[in-house]
């Protein structure tokens, strides 16, 4: 009896694995495609760069349950800062919405009560990718988060390390993809 049990527990644990595994949180993008080379549109227009500065259309399914609320952020690691660079900060996504169209972190039709942040470009919405001549392609790390309050307690006009600080706190998972550029 013993080995029929063991196989049965080992089956149900293939199966629940297996499950699991189809319903994992996912990101997706039709103008992103996971460390390809980014479009033109996602390339910023002005210093020295010559893009359509438009944010990418986002896609996202599996949430962790308890998900109230989703964040999205754009962060590239090799910027010659020290810290990094912001791209994007977008955050009081309702848990009902699991897309974003392309563009709307630069035109702001964002859905009502979805909020940005300051980029390091040190505006409100999305900037685009210009990395400086000659450097190696620059990873483009876009996050959805998944959070479990509805609603990020920071002010209007919050860092993004502040934001980020709180989407950690607050955090149930994430989706990844990145893009390549550089010029």
């Amino acid at each position: 009896m013993r080995p029929i049990r063991s196989s049965l527990v080992l089956a149900a644990f293939l199966i629940t694995g297996t499950v699991s595994a189809a319903h994992a949180f996912e990101l997706k993008s039709a103008d992103i495609s996971n460390n390809g080379k980014l479009k033109a549109a996602q390339v910023y227009k002005g210093f020295g760069c010559e893009g359509g500065n438009q944010s990418p259309q986002l896609e996202w399914s599996g949430a962790p349950k308890g998900t109230k609320s989703f964040a999205v952020t754009v962060y590239d690691p090799d910027a010659p800062t020290g810290s990094g660079w912001w791209h994007w900060v977008v955050y009081d996504i309702p848990a009902s919405v699991t897309r974003l169209d392309g563009g709307v972190g630069t035109t702001g039709k964002l859905p009502d009560d979805v909020k940005q942040g300051r980029n390091d470009f040190g505006a409100l919405g999305f900037g685009c990718a210009c990395p400086p001549p000659g450097s190696k392609p620059h990873r483009y790390i876009v996050t959805v988060h998944a959070l479990k309050v509805e609603k990020l307690d920071v002010p209007a006009d919050a860092s993004p390390a502040l934001i980020g600080y709180m989407l950690n706190a607050n955090r149930l998972g994430t989706a990844k993809i990145t893009g390549l550029y550089s010029r």
